[in-house]
C-alpha cells in the first residue's frame, strides 16, 4: 500500500496494546468454559499437546495472514481485503472475504451474548449465597428456571450488548484499548487467585497429571479433528476481527512476533483455566468431560459444597463476564467501523445501530431456549431432509452455520488469497520478512498447501463427512 495510507478509525497506541485486545478476543468463554471440557472429553492431556501443535502449525500462520491483511489495506474487513487484492490486481469479488467474516462474527455475536449474559447473571446468583449449601437438583433448577424465562434471558442478554456498545462507542484507544488493557490484567489476577485455591483442594496434582502427562490411548481421532478445529478458531480467526485489529496496528510492529504472543497468552489462559476448574471437579467427584453443564451446573454444586464458595463462585462467574466482554467488542466493532466507511456514520450512533442489531438477531436465541425450542425447519415444512442443520432449531442452526460452515470456509480463503493471490513482495514485506528467508518460506507454504488441506478436514468433519478413513484415523 502507498505510505501515506492511514488508518481512518485510530491505531493501538503500542504493540501491547494490539496484543492484550487481539488476546482478549481470543480468549473469550471459549478458553474458560469450551477448552477444558473438551479436553476432559478427549483424554486430558494428550488432548492439549495435540492441540498445541495445531496452533504452532495452523493458528499461528492463520492469525499473521488476517493481521498483515488488515495492516496493509488499513480499514474494515471487506475493504482491506478489497483493496489488498486490487493492489494485487486480482478480483474485488474477492472481499466476499471481509464481508464473510464480518456476517461470522455478528453471528457468533448474536448468541454469545445470551450465554454471556447467563455468566453476568451467575455474578449476582453466585454473591447472594444461591449455591451455597443447595443440593445438585435446586441447583439445577437454577440453571433450567433461568433458560425457560425469556425475560430473565433478554434482560442479561441487554446488559451485556447495552454494555459493548458504550465501550465500542468511545473509539479505539478510549474505548477499545483502555477496556482491555483493564479487563485482561484483571482476568489474569483472578485466575491466578482461582489456581491459587484450586492449590489447596488437595487434587491440584491430579489436575496437573491431566492435563499434562501424555496417555495417547485415551485419545481417539475424533478428538485429534476436535483439536484441530479449535486451535483453527480459538484465536478468532476468519470471524473479521483480526484483520479490523490490524488495521488498527501500527507500522513497524512485527506481526509474526505479535502473533506468536497472542496466541501463547491465549493458550496460556485456556491451560491456566484447565489447572483451576479440574482440581475442584475431581475432589467434588465431577466427571471432567460433562460439557457445557460442567460451567453452570456441576461447577455450582461443587462452589455450594466447598469452604468459601461463595466467594470463590462470584470470582469465577465475574472472570467469565470479563473474558466475555474482551470478545464481545471485538466481534462488533468491524460492524461498526463498516457503518462508519460506508455511511459516515458517527461512531456513537454505528455502535449504537450495531448493538440493536446484534440484540435483536440475538432473541432468536432466547426464544430457541424456550417456544422455539423443537422448531426446525424440517418441523415447519414437513419435510426429512437429512442435513444435521434442517433437524435444529434457530440457536443451534445460527451456530451450525456460522462456526461449523462460516468460519471454516473464512479461513480456507484466507489461506488461500494469501498464499494465491496477494504478491510475494507484498506479504512478505508486511511481515517484514525476506521473501528468501527460512521462516518467510515456512509461513508461506503453511498457507498454500498445509492449512487449506487441513481447514478442509476441519469443515467437513464438521459438517458430518466421514473423514477419519480418509485420513488414516480411526474414531
Amino acid at each position: 500500500m502507498p505510505d501515506n495510507r492511514v488508518a481512518i478509525h485510530g491505531q493501538w497506541t503500542s504493540r501491547w496494546a494490539f496484543i492484550l485486545a487481539a488476546t482478549g478476543s481470543a480468549v473469550g468463554l471459549g478458553n474458560i468454559w469450551k477448552f477444558p471440557y473438551i479436553a476432559g472429553e478427549n483424554g486430558g492431556s494428550a488432548f492439549v499437546l495435540i492441540y498445541l501443535f495445531f496452533i504452532a502449525l495452523i493458528g499461528i500462520p492463520v492469525l499473521m495472514g488476517e493481521v498483515l491483511i488488515g495492516r496493509r489495506g488499513h480499514l474494515s474487513p471487506a475493504a482491506s481485503v478489497a483493496a489488498v487484492a486490487r493492489e494485487a490486481g486480482a478480483s474485488k469479488l474477492w472481499s466476499g472475504i471481509g464481508w464473510l467474516g464480518l456476517s461470522a462474527g455478528f453471528l457468533v455475536l448474536s448468541f454469545y451474548a445470551v450465554i454471556a449474559g447467563w455468566a453476568l447473571s451467575y455474578v449476582f446468583v453466585s454473591a447472594k449465597g444461591s449455591f451455597s449449601g443447595a443440593s445438585p437438583e435446586a441447583i439445577g433448577n437454577i440453571f433450567t428456571a433461568l433458560l425457560a424465562s425469556p425475560w430473565q434471558l433478554i434482560f442479561w442478554q441487554s446488559m451485556i450488548v447495552g454494555i459493548t456498545v458504550l465501550i465500542v462507542a468511545k473509539g479505539v484507544q478510549k474505548g477499545l484499548e483502555k477496556t482491555v488493557t483493564l479487563l485482561m490484567p484483571g482476568l489474569f489476577l483472578l485466575l491466578l487467585l482461582m489456581v491459587g485455591y484450586a492449590m489447596t483442594t488437595g487434587s491440584f496434582m491430579q489436575a496437573v497429571e491431566f492435563l499434562f502427562t501424555p496417555d495417547f490411548s485415551k485419545l481417539t481421532g475424533a478428538g485429534i479433528l476436535e483439536a484441530l478445529g479449535h486451535a483453527c478458531f480459538t484465536l478468532s480467526l476468519a470471524s473479521g476481527v483480526m484483520i479490523m485489529y490490524g488495521a488498527y496496528l501500527p507500522e513497524g510492529v512485527s506481526i509474526a512476533r505479535t502473533s506468536i504472543a497472542v496466541a501463547f497468552i491465549d493458550t496460556l489462559v485456556a491451560l491456566l483455566a484447565g489447572l483451576a476448574i479440574f482440581p475442584i471437579v475431581f475432589a467434588n467427584g465431577i466427571a471432567a468431560g460433562e460439557g457445557p453443564g460442567l460451567i453452570f451446573v456441576s461447577l455450582p454444586i461443587a462452589f455450594g459444597q466447598m469452604p468459601f464458595g461463595t466467594f470463590i463462585g462470584t470470582l469465577f462467574f465475574i472472570m467469565l463476564v470479563f473474558a466475555a466482554f474482551t470478545t464481545s467488542i471485538s466481534l462488533i466493532e468491524a460492524v461498526v467501523a463498516l457503518l462508519i466507511e460506508k455511511r459516515g456514520t458517527s461512531r456513537p450512533k454505528a455502535a449504537f445501530i450495531a448493538g440493536f442489531a446484534v440484540w435483536f438477531a440475538g432473541l432468536g436465541t432466547v426464544m430457541s431456549l424456550g417456544a422455539w425450542e423443537k422448531i426446525t425447519f424440517n418441523s415447519l415444512t414437513g419435510l426429512d431432509l437429512k442435513f444435521v442443520l434442517f433437524n435444529q432449531n434457530f440457536f443451534d442452526a445460527t451456530a451450525f452455520i456460522a462456526t461449523n460452515l462460516m468460519l471454516p470456509l473464512g479461513a480456507f480463503l484466507l489461506a488461500v488469497f494469501c498464499a494465491w493471490v496477494m504478491r510475494d513482495r507484498d506479504t512478505a514485506q508486511e511481515l517484514g520478512m525476506s521473501e528468501t528467508s527460512l521462516v518467510y518460506i515456512s509461513w508461506h507454504w503453511t498457507m498454500r498447501i498445509v492449512a487449506p488441506i487441513l481447514i478442509v478436514i476441519v469443515l467437513l468433519h464438521a459438517v458430518g463427512i466421514d473423514v477419519l478413513p480418509l485420513i488414516g484415523l480411526s474414531s
